[in-house]
């Protein structure tokens, strides 16, 4: 039999050792490479498998072969106990980065996040007005809170702080700030900075502890409740300025009113009573189709004949004011906004009507949130708007009776 190996090398044959494997013995080996690289291998049997683990390097700069035979026996002494040393340090690294991980995470706050997000994708976005709400909503209600906590931290308590005071007052501003709080701790979480649910989430979470918001109100947008449309309607075809049929045509087509003010008559087919405003004015930068009402073409008839590129011109001329028909409501003592008639509307589809959500969110021209809603319905169901369409309009030229129930004017239209 071979003679077992023990203390074989010396430091002479360390330094001179060629390319190769040499052994010391007790599982310790020196390692040569061509390039002259050395290091310190043991070699250990485990469950009946043989496993290397480095030790480190050799020579002047690295491990003496006195500290390397130190390293080994401590190795050993594990083996025998049934350690593998191996994976033992294996596990000591992870836990190692972990731990670094989470001291890293540690250090990561929230505004951090956001505005990382909004670097990356600012660019992407409409225009400065949309880049600047993101960065003043998040300035003035979020940061405030959660600005400099951990990302990693904030939590469904955090988030009921923010939105709770200004959720009845500031209702769409609320539901903005909830949906960018959203959007951020999304992006942390697929960034690796948090775990678990997100808290700002609405479905299923932030829906089951904040009331519904209330109708009458969309944040600063106030709303005339859609009962008292009809009248509203009948007073304002009393009057004749243009500012009256654009609001008029506005509420008819639940329309936003920078896309009234700066319709043209080549975005407008009477023939087929549709307009379609191009992607380039519409919020979501997608073109909208919209089915006019007969009372809609008639506002638009009445209009051509003024012969100008505008539908809605202002008196001396050119594209009308973006003030123009506030100023007519203010007028009128009516303390609503024009956009307020857009929320009327949804309340009566909802409340009145059998229509289906997306109908009515279609007519709105409001994005589709879903992805999977998206891929569903390819179209815009234009022809179900045609007819929610001329049903809200016959609503808003019927003068309710007094005490008469609200009863739904079409059956639930399926999908």
């Amino acid at each position: 039999m071979p003679k077992k190996l023990s203390n074989a090398l010396t430091p002479l044959s360390v330094k001179n050792a060629k390319p190769g494997r040499h052994a010391d013995g007790g599982g310790l080996h020196l390692l040569v490479k061509e390039s002259g690289a050395r290091s310190w291998v043991y070699r250990f049997m485990l469950n009946g498998k043989s496993r290397d683990i480095g030790l480190g390097p050799a020579g002047p700069d690295g491990i003496s072969l006195a500290n390397a035979r130190d390293a080994r026996d401590a190795l050993r002494l594990k083996v025998k106990a049934g350690i593998d040393p191996l994976e033992e340090r294996q596990r000591e690294t992870a836990e190692a980065l972990a731990a670094a991980q989470a001291a890293k995470v540690a250090g990561i706050t929230f505004q951090a996040v956001a505005e990382t997000y909004i670097g990356a994708n600012e660019e992407s976005w409409r225009n400065d007005k949309h880049r600047q709400q993101w960065k003043n909503t998040l300035a003035t209600y979020v940061y405030p809170v959660i600005g400099d906590l951990p990302v990693a931290e904030v939590a469904t308590s955090h988030v009921l702080q923010i939105l709770e005071p200004i959720w009845k007052t500031k209702a769409e501003t609320a539901s903005r700030v909830r949906g960018r709080m959203e959007t951020i701790l999304d992006t942390a979480k697929a960034r690796g900075y948090r775990e678990g649910e997100n808290p700002a989430r609405w479905r299923g979470h932030i829906a089951l502890i904040l009331p519904a918001r209330s109708r009458l109100t969309r944040g600063h947008h106030k709303a005339m409740p859609y009962e008292a449309i009809s009248d509203f309607v009948g007073a304002l075809r009393k009057r004749k300025a243009v500012a009256a049929l654009a609001l008029e045509f506005t509420i008819l087509t639940a329309a936003r009113t920078g896309e009234v003010i700066g319709a043209t008559w080549d975005e407008v087919e009477l023939d087929k009573a549709i307009w379609t405003v191009p992607a380039s004015r519409m919020k979501a930068g997608k073109e909208h189709r919209v089915p006019l009402s007969p009372r809609a073409v008639e506002i638009l008839k009445s209009t051509q004949g003024l012969r100008k590129e505008w539908m809605f011109p202002a008196i001396k001329g050119g594209k009308m004011s973006g003030m123009a028909m506030t100023m007519l409501l203010r007028r009128m003592k009516v303390d609503v906004t024009v956009h307020g008639f857009r929320s009327g509307f949804r309340d009566w589809s909802a409340e009145c009507t059998g229509y289906a959500h997306e109908v009515a969110e279609m007519a709105l021209a409001h994005t589709i949130e879903s992805k999977v809603e998206r891929a569903y319905r390819r179209g815009d169901l234009f022809g179900k708007r045609r007819r929610l369409m001329d049903d809200w309009a016959t609503y808003c030229a019927t003068i309710p009776t007094a005490g008469a129930n609200v009863t739904p004017i079409r059956k639930a239209d399926s999908m």
